[in-house]
């Protein structure tokens, strides 16, 4: 029950800023439509109470097994069996991710079909399982971080060359939002598992990072390469209308249950498989233990279907309302101050935000405070969508002129600090933008980009997800190279002692 309690809290945390930031706003510069403000209320309400049915869910069944499966697959010393594990569940992991099946809604509906919701999932998938695997192989085979990253950037670098800037945007967003709720704790467990195999401590300890920063990359192969073979040179879109202005709320709500309940359920049936067939032929648990994890698997569908029932029933098209409402003012400085606001308060309450910053305090000794990384990926997430508005409202300010010299200096970082540090900060960039960004910010982002004349809704609207995937990398990276000098000046005053 403690446990339960705590994640309530987390969650809480989480959804209480832009529920604050949404009412200020309403009593003052936008108020909002009695409908729609009751849909968002509810909405955040089921949100709260899904995603923490859900995190809890997810420790309990989720978990257990990517660890599980992690150990079995690397005593099996058979890198065929490594290889086809990886794969399958690679791609079947992303399937089940909810935060990538809103980006691709998002994507279909603004696109009006253009480029459909189940062929971006498939497509970011299989990118996800292949880079997983080669993880995977990397752990194994002691390949250095630094060199995975330059090659995976370098040929997404020669991929761009050939895509165009509405593909850019989408392939980027996905990658961050593909490495979610269900992704970032499976593959911690999965690399954790595998890692805990090695007999050298340090190595072991560094390899449980840099899987999901890898994986994360596979999405932005997926979605370039099937920009390449989509017809049709570029994507049009625009906003769909709002569904919650008028009409009854609990008719709203309640035509959406179905089919959301059926889309999870489909979503986490592989997984449940992929359980049942390692418990018959690897991991013979108890029948407790098997209770145990189906127990978690259940909790994680209710509070699945819960979340994606809140955040489909309102929580999302109030951001895109406060974002046409907020560029449609006289002045650029509301929309600015929101969009800074936005990102320095949701991501200081992401529940994933927080395991990772107790790892980076226990992995480092406590010479690096939580805190102090609290403070670093609360200032770059606010930056990074301060900048997404800004493009939006500057149209000389391109994506690729944020995201070309970012990445660029984070791969150049990464031959300058601990190989420890290399995986945590790719690992942060996929852990920074969770549930609240895939959802509100993004939503918040593509209303200023349909407002504002000069913006594309496409090439404009998506693209923010990527930023806040790409500014938490070199906030961790920055701080890795902090905790090096430190190190060393640690070091040369025990020696001149």
């Amino acid at each position: 029950m403690n446990e339960l309690t705590g994640k309530f809290r987390e969650v809480l945390t989480s959804v209480l800023p832009i529920t604050c930031i949404v009412l200020l706003l309403h009593f003052t510069v936008s108020p909002l439509e009695a409908n729609m403000l009751y849909a968002f209320l509810i909405g955040s309400a089921l949100v709260i109470i899904g995603l923490t049915i859900f995190l809890f869910g997810i420790d309990q069944g989720l978990e257990p097994i990517g660890h599980g499966i992690g150990n079995a697959i690397t005593q099996s010393n058979s890198y065929a069996v490594l290889v086809t594990v990886s794969l399958i569940l690679g791609f079947f992991i992303s399937c089940a991710e909810p935060d990538i099946h809103i980006l691709a809604k998002q994507v279909d509906s603004v696109t009006s079909g253009q480029f459909k919701k189940d062929l971006m999932v498939f497509a970011v998938s299989v990118g996800i399982g292949t880079m997983m695997t080669l993880g995977m192989l990397r752990i194994l085979r002691n390949i250095r971080l630094k060199f995975v990253f330059t090659c995976a950037y370098a040929l997404i670098f020669l991929l761009s060359l050939f895509s165009s800037p509405d593909f850019l945007a989408i392939a980027f967003d996905a990658s961050g939002a593909t490495t979610g709720a269900i992704t970032v704790p499976f593959m911690l467990a999965l690399a954790a598992g595998v890692s805990a195999m090695k007999k050298d401590s340090k190595l072991s300890e560094a390899d449980s990072f840099g899987l999901v920063g890898i994986s994360s990359a596979g999405a932005i192969f997926g979605v370039l390469i099937a920009g390449l073979f989509l017809e049709g040179e570029k994507l049009n879109g625009s906003l769909p209308e709002a569904e919650i202005t008028h009409g009854n709320l609990l008719e709203a709500y309640g035509s959406k249950l179905f089919h959301i309940a059926w889309e999870s359920f489909l979503t986490l049936l592989p997984i449940i498989i992929a359980y049942i067939i390692f418990q018959v032929f690897f991991f013979k648990d108890r029948k407790r233990e098997v209770i145990d994890i189906f127990r978690g698997l259940v909790l994680t569908f209710l509070g699945l279907v819960v979340f994606l029932l809140g955040v489909n029933g309102g929580f999302m098209e109030v951001g895109t309302q406060l974002g046409i409402r907020l560029a449609s003012m006289d002045s650029n400085i509301p929309v600015l101050l929101i969009a800074l606001l936005l990102g320095l308060t949701t991501v200081l309450a992401e529940p994933a935000v927080h395991v990772l910053t107790y790892q980076v305090e226990d992995v480092t000794g406590g010479s690096v405070k939580r805190n102090l990384v609290l403070i670093f990926l609360s200032v770059a997430v606010g930056l990074s969508i301060f900048m997404s508005a800004l493009r939006i409202l500057i149209p000389s300010i391109q994506l690729w002129m944020y995201l070309l010299p970012g990445f660029g200096l984070a791969v150049i970082l990464a031959y300058f600090i601990p190989d420890l540090f290399v995986g945590m900060a790719y690992d942060t960039g996929g852990v920074a933008s969770g549930p609240m960004t895939a959802t509100f910010s993004l939503a918040f982002v593509q209303g200023v980009a349909a407002q504002v004349p000069t913006a594309d809704v496409v090439v404009d609207g998506f693209g923010m997800i990527a930023i806040v995937a790409m500014m938490p990398i070199l906030a961790i990276e920055l701080l890795g190279a902090l905790y090096q000098a430190k190190s060393r000046k640690a070091s040369d005053s025990a020696l001149n002692e």
